[in-house]
């Protein structure tokens, strides 16, 4: 089977369990591309997904980035592609239902089922990416710290964020 017709099928499945957005599927694209396939290594799969965090756009950029490090452009419009669509589809046609039967249970059932899946996706997407990370102490006390004052105070989480870009640019982080 081509790899291309192997990235579509792959995320056509995996786009159908971004419940917490399409990072929260992470870990099943790792699973995939790095464990499986041996198409891309650990810290690679870290340092595409860093850089479409801090490029501008969707969000869901970085699964382009993983299409185009294993089969070039194509390989960028097929995973894209093939993350997108499945979930738009699926998301329009339980829209549809939810506001066609706005006061049934299982809207609520619904949600209250996923919200334990979506958090644990999430807290699996943190620890692929920092398993390919480099380990730096100065990175993980500020990711403590952070944590302490955004959950203690009503500090501006930008502040955060530009301290953290000022420590990095710096070399601290």
């Amino acid at each position: 089977m081509s790899i291309l017709i192997q990235l579509f099928l792959q995320f056509v499945l995996i786009s159908l369990l971004a419940f917490g957005g399409a990072s929260a599927t992470l870990p099943e694209m790792h699973r995939f591309l790095v464990v499986q396939h041996h198409w891309v290594d650990d810290h690679t799969f870290s340092s595409l997904y860093a850089i479409s965090q801090a490029a501008p756009g969707p969000n869901v950029l970085f699964v382009a980035l993983f299409g185009w490090h294993v089969a070039g452009l194509a390989g960028a419009a097929v995973t894209l592609f093939a993350m997108c669509i499945p979930a738009a589809l699926l998301a329009l046609l339980v829209e549809h239902y939810m506001s066609r039967y706005p006061h049934h249970t299982w809207h609520l059932v619904l949600r209250r089922a996923l919200a334990p899946i979506t958090i644990g996706l999430v807290f699996a997407t943190a620890l692929i990416v920092f398993q390919g990370a480099p380990v730096h102490i100065g990175a993980i006390l500020l990711v403590i710290a952070t944590t302490w004052i955004t959950l203690r105070t009503r500090f501006n989480a930008l502040w955060l964020i530009a301290l953290g870009a000022l420590l990095g640019v710096l070399g601290w982080v």
